[in-house]
Formats: C-alpha cells, structure tokens, sequence
C-alpha cells in the first residue's frame, strides 16, 4: 500500500454503476434482501411522475405520450402513465409489444393500464409521427441499461421522430441509443430535456457525447438499501462537495507558513517560462506554506520578474537552456527540505531531463507529482515508476497517457474509467487523467470521476495549474489520493467561479489560479471561539 494513501470515506461520495453492476444491485435487493421487484418499479414510475409534474412545465390535461419496451423500462413506463393519468393528463402508450409479451412486474403494470382503459398503440413509426407532433411531452422509455451497438431500423426511426417532434422530453434511466458504460453514441439517440436514472448515476451519463443527450439529470432514490450497494463490489464514485469538505485541511490559529507545507517544484525551459509560472504560483494559491521553484539558471531573471511569493532556485542548464543533470548534486539537499515535488510542466524531453526525472524516481521518497514532460520523458519506463520509492501522482491528458503506456489514444478516450483502473493498478500510482471529466484512480481499483469544470478551460496552462494546486495540497499533509480527489474538484470549481465572472470564452489559466482562493473559501469552517465581551 502506498505509504501516503489512505481509504476514503466512500459513503460521502456519489456511487457510479455500469449496467452490470446496476442488474447485480437490482438482483441483490430482490433475491437476497427480498424487496419485490414490483415494489421498485412502482417508486421509479412514481419519481419520474414526479419530476414531470415539478419541471415539466406543462398543463395538467397536456397530451403525453409515453414510448415503452419490452424490459423492466418499458414497466417504469406504464406506471408513469398511470401516475399521470391520475392527474389528468392525457396519456398514449406506444409500446414495442403487447402485455402478453412481456414478464414479470412490466406484464403487471402493462395489464392494470390496459385495463384502466389507457390508449395503448404497437409501434409503428409511420403512423406514429404525427401523434408524437401533437405531443406536449414525450417519456422515453423504451431502452433501459445494458444495450450497446446502433439501435435497429425502427427504433432509430422512432428515435429520430422524437428528436425532432419539438415536444420535451424525459427519459427513464438513460436516454435510448447511448451506451451505458461509456457514454458512447453509436447511432440515432434521444436528446433529452431530463434523465430520470435510478438508484445510482450511470457511467456513461457523465461522458460525452452521452452527457449532451441527458438535459438535467435527476438520480431517484427507489429503496435499494445502502447495504446492497456495499455489498455488491462498484469501485466507482463521483466526486462531491460534501466528500471535499470532509478531506479538506484546516487552518489553526497557530499556523504558520513552515507546517501549512513546502513544495520544490522543477518546471520550465526556454519558451516554457510561462508553465513553470503557472504552477508554482498555484501550489501557493491552493494554500501551501512556501514554493519554491527550480529554474535553469538563465531563465531565472524571468520568472523573478513573473513571481512575487514563490522563490527561485537557479539550476545548472544545458546549451539549450533546459535543466541540465548537473542539477541532480544541488538538488540533493533541497529534497530534505521539501514536503512534496512537482515535476514537469515545460521541461523538455532533452536527454538531461530524462536522467533527471529517473533519478528522482530512484532517489527521493517524497511524494511527487509528475505532470507533462516528466511523463514524457519516461515513455516506456514503466519499470523506473514502478520500482520507485516515492509515492507518486501522474497526471496526464490522453496524449501523454498514450505515450507513456503504449495504450492509443482512441482507446483511453472510448473507455477512460476502465483505463485509468488498469493503468493505476499495473503502475502503482494514483492516476489522474485529465478530460471532461476528469478521473482519477487508485492502485487498489477505485476510481473517482470529478463533477466541476467547464468548457472554457480548454485552453493552454490549465494542467499546470492543475498541477501546482495538487501539489499544494499534498504539502499541507492530505494524503496523495484524497489530494489528487480534492484537486480536480478545486480545479474545476475556481474554473467554474472565475468563468461566472469573466464568461468561458477568453478564460485563461492564471484566472483559474487565481480564483482558487474563492473555491477554497466555499469550504472555509467558521471560527465560533472569538472572545465576546458581554
């Protein structure tokens, strides 16, 4: 285990299911604990009722019409229609079979329907067009978990239909044509105004370009006991404030700069000034007692013009102005000092820096954060990270996971969930891949899927800052997981701030720097023991 990892409390976090891990739940509460599937279905129908009623905005006597499968959606279908008929809605259900073909709890809900005297049509996508035209509102529930792959002929035709029937839309669960796992889009999907999705967050829900497809996601609690969901082995979790607050350190009246951390970070070559700028100045920003930055000696005039707080430390450099391995006989010394390293953002892959990086994989048992050309520099070296001795954070894009792994990118970006599993537990090391979202995992399989951020901050700097504030955080003591956890979310959250005050478009990261200290705010505790004179 790693010397500076700790278990997280997972019940703070938001629990994240595959379509397997969703039907193992299900089985678990209706076999084991004895919880009737009928039971079940009835509170899902009845929470997506609910939802329309309070965000569908439409009248009570609108026309619905309501498209069912054949499983256990389709069933969540029927008794949506129920509950709004008895608000006096008026309600068609266009079903892909009739009750006799269906099973179990959906057969059930399809009968009492039918015999409530509800307008129940069969498919047919030719007739059906003009209906879903008249529509005021429009549930899909044909296709629940589990499918993958283009949907047959007639269900992209129905699909299509809808998309473009100008009617809102609610889906039961996912939002039929997208893949669960993945969030991939295959072929023809609904566009949703919202996702009702049961029990627990679907994967694909947080990826694009399924996310897209999904509106505003609402997560119905339907009675699957908290038991279940332990018991039943999901490793996958979305990142919250409340899990945020509770990792967070705070502040003690007798702080002061040498115990809030110290963090030495190795950054920049000539033209790259700007990245070792960036997160040196944001290990500060995300509350690290002292920074202090090795720089090649030449470029140091610059980044002492660019920086106020953190402090220089000139390296020997090579002819091409990058750190030479010279600086591995300063550096010696001034790894005792440091709490935690940051490595990498813009300094070359020139062959110096490659004996550089591996030379701090074997000799410094730091914890260490390995960003941008450090990753670069050990494409192929797995070995080296793995055999050292340090307790290490490797935060890549795909590119540079690509590189580093031998794994394609078209693969890393199709699955990211299961790639950052396998590669944090083949290399040993909490691993953050950056994207929208981002996730990070832990050698021992859990995966953490980060909630904030936005697309402004595609743009240059943001992983360097990325950097700098993880590494800060480490240095006040958090351990290397709940630091890499907490860094995305602050991350992403001071990108979100500083976007509501200066729009997306134009964001750069030194905004995104800047604004941590408001994000961090948000988790401030206040001081009740103030002496009061009464």
């Amino acid at each position: 285990m790693m010397k500076y990892m700790k278990t997280p409390d997972y019940n703070l976090l938001d629990l994240v299911v595959t379509a397997s891990e969703m039907a193992e739940i299900d089985r678990l509460a209706i076999e084991n604990i004895g919880i009737p599937g009928d039971v079940l279905m009835e509170n899902a129908g009845g929470k997506v009722a609910e939802v329309i009623v309070n965000h569908a905005n439409i009248l009570p006597d609108a026309h619905v019409v309501i498209l069912c499968g054949k499983g256990n959606n389709g069933g969540d279908g029927y008794v949506v229609a129920r509950y709004l008929l008895d608000k006096g809605a008026q309600v068609t259900a266009i079903s892909t079979n009739v009750c006799a073909d269906l099973k179990g709890s959906a057969a059930l809900n399809c009968e009492i329907l039918h015999k409530l005297g509800v307008s129940m049509l069969r498919l047919d996508v030719r007739e059906h067009v003009s209906l879903l035209q008249q529509a005021q509102l429009v549930v899909d529930a044909l296709l629940g978990t589990g499918v993958t792959g283009p949907l047959r002929t007639d269900l992209a035709a129905i699909v299509e239909a809808v998309n473009s029937c100008g009617a809102p839309v609610v889906a039961i669960d996912l939002p039929t044509g997208m893949e669960t796992d993945t969030g991939q889009v295959p072929g023809a999907c609904i566009r949703a105004d919202w996702t009702v999705t049961m029990g627990y967050l679907k994967r694909g829900l947080l990826f694009s370009p399924a996310r897209e497809h999904a509106g505003q996601i609402f997560v119905a609690d339907i009675g699957f006991p908290k038991k279940v969901a332990r018991e039943s082995g999901v490793r996958c979790y979305r990142i919250n404030e409340n899990y945020i607050r509770s990792v967070l350190p705070q502040r003690g009246r007798d702080s002061f700069k040498n115990r809030c951390g110290q963090v030495l970070v190795l950054a920049g070559s000539v033209g790259m000034t700007g990245a070792a700028v960036l997160a040196s100045h944001a290990t500060l920003r995300a509350g690290a007692g002292l920074a202090v930055l090795g720089i090649p000696e030449s470029l140091n005039p610059i980044v002492e013009a660019k920086l106020t707080e953190v402090m220089t430390l000139p390296l020997p450099e090579t002819e091409e102005q990058s750190l030479s391995f010279k600086a591995a006989a300063v550096l010696s010394e001034k790894l005792q000092w440091a709490d935690v390293l940051a490595v990498g953002p813009g300094l070359t892959v020139h062959e110096d820096s490659i004996r550089l990086v591996k030379w701090l994989l074997q000799t410094c048992d730091k914890p260490m954060v390995l960003d941008a050309d450090a990753l670069n520099c050990l494409q192929g070296a797995g070995d080296s990270i793995r055999k050292s001795k340090a307790d290490l954070v490797l935060t890549p894009h795909p590119g540079e996971l690509s590189r580093l792994t031998g794994i394609s990118t078209k693969e890393i970006v199709s699955d990211p969930v299961e790639t950052v599993k396998k590669v944090a537990a083949d290399l040993g090391v909490i691993l953050v891949l950056k994207g929208a979202p981002t996730v990070v995992g832990s050698p021992d399989g859990y995966t953490f899927i980060n909630a904030t951020g936005n697309p402004g901050m595609a743009t240059a700097g943001m992983g360097d800052v990325l950097t700098g504030v993880l590494a800060g955080l480490v240095a006040q003591g958090m351990s290397v997981l709940d630091g890499a956890i907490a860094a995305v979310y602050l991350h992403g959250l001071a990108g979100d701030l500083a976007a509501e005050e200066v729009g997306q478009a134009g964001l750069l990261a030194g905004n995104v720097a800047d604004f941590l200290p408001l994000a961090l705010k948000q988790f401030e505790k206040q001081n009740d023991n103030e002496i009061r004179f009464i």
